[in-house]
């Protein structure tokens, strides 16, 4: 998998609709991929899909000890909203699925994605040219009451009537998310750009190492699992599923990873490994042998303490679930909005990723 094909398959994940909880469209396409480079690949009671590749000391088919194998997680759902009420006039009142606000997305198309059938609509807040008697768009405006715009402020426009919305599937439940019109990645320099690319890219370079040793014709030095999870964006559960329920002691996620000059972290084609989060502490030892596998390919992997930050590796850790943590980020900026990250820096990650299943002690 070269790097052209790494920003396809890349493109081809974040045009699908993969809100919190609804997240087939991306499985498919992740299925699809896993097929070729795992020994076995099924979808658990949690609705992550779980691919195994069996370590290179095991006798293939052999059961693994509980406490032998690696657990590589990449969440497959993205930054959504969920209908809270459909008004009299047809327009939905939705809130977030995850930390996004309305100024990261902004106003324009959307699609409801109902029971029956896929509706446009357009995420509102009204006219400008309005007085205090239109509350909504007056609290945000700056001789208003000067107030950061939210969610209760924001409606989805239908140009349907209530009867029309039901008869598509449309309730208090039923997901919104950003347009496919808007899903296209951009290249600006040596970067490309895009919604989504949380957690997209990373289920990108969690596919694309497995991809290196299959092509390096080598297995990994203990059995592995690449779990493609849900619903990470509200908390992790389906994650920390996965780590009780699969055997290994270490379960390793890739995410994105802010650049902020807080964390000192550049906007480069260094991996990040993060030695702790807003949710807790990761496993030295596992971040150690992250930092020196990087070393040994000749990078120069950068580190972070993240805060305002959690990941399916510390929220399944914080179950109680992980024996062992990690973290690997690919450096982003716009976290939770239009979201940058360094062509290369795919890549680099991903390399990383496999020198680190070839050698993890």
């Amino acid at each position: 998998m070269d790097l052209d094909r790494m920003l396809s398959l890349t493109q081809e994940l974040i045009s699908a609709r993969g809100p919190v909880g609804q997240e087939e469209d991306v499985r498919a396409i992740v299925s699809r991929e896993m097929e070729p480079l795992c020994d076995k690949v099924w979808v658990d009671d949690a609705e992550n899909l779980v691919g195994l590749i069996e370590g290179g000391s095991k006798k293939k088919g052999a059961a693994a000890p509980k406490s032998s194998g690696i657990k590589v997680m990449a969440h497959m759902d993205e930054l959504s909203l969920i209908v809270k009420r459909v008004e009299p006039d047809g327009t939905l009142r939705v809130r977030p699925m995850g930390g996004i606000f309305p100024w990261s997305i902004g106003l324009g198309p959307v699609e409801i994605m109902g029971d029956e059938r896929l509706l446009p609509g357009v995420l509102s807040v009204g006219p400008l040219h309005t007085t205090e008697e239109t509350r909504d768009s007056w609290k945000a405006k700056a001789h208003g009451e000067n107030k950061a715009l939210d969610w209760p402020q924001v409606r989805v426009f239908t140009r349907l009537s209530r009867e029309e919305l039901e008869a598509a599937g449309v309730h208090a439940g039923t997901r919104v998310v950003v347009a496919q019109s808007r899903r296209g990645l951009v290249e600006i320099g040596d970067c490309i750009g895009g919604y989504f690319l949380d957690d997209r890219v990373c289920i990108t370079i969690m596919l694309a190492a497995a991809s290196m040793l299959k092509e390096e014709g080598v297995r990994p030095a203990a059995d592995v699992y690449l779990v493609a999870t849900c619903q990470e964006e509200v908390g992790g559960g389906s994650a920390a599923h996965a780590a009780l329920t699969l055997p290994g002691a270490v379960t390793l996620a890739i995410d994105v990873g802010p650049v902020a000059a807080e964390y000192g972290t550049k906007l480069n084609d260094e991996p990040i490994v993060v030695y702790r989060d807003g949710r807790g502490v990761y496993t030295k030892s596992v971040c150690d042998r992250l930092l020196r596998a990087g070393h040994e390919l000749g990078m120069q992997p950068q580190t972070a303490h993240w805060e305002s930050y959690g990941s399916d590796a510390s929220c399944s850790k914080t179950a109680g679930n992980a024996a062992r943590t990690g973290l690997l980020c690919i450096p982003t900026e716009n976290t939770h909005g239009f979201e940058i990250v360094p062509r290369g820096a795919i890549e680099t990650c991903a390399r990383l990723l496999a020198a680190y299943l070839l050698n993890p002690e």
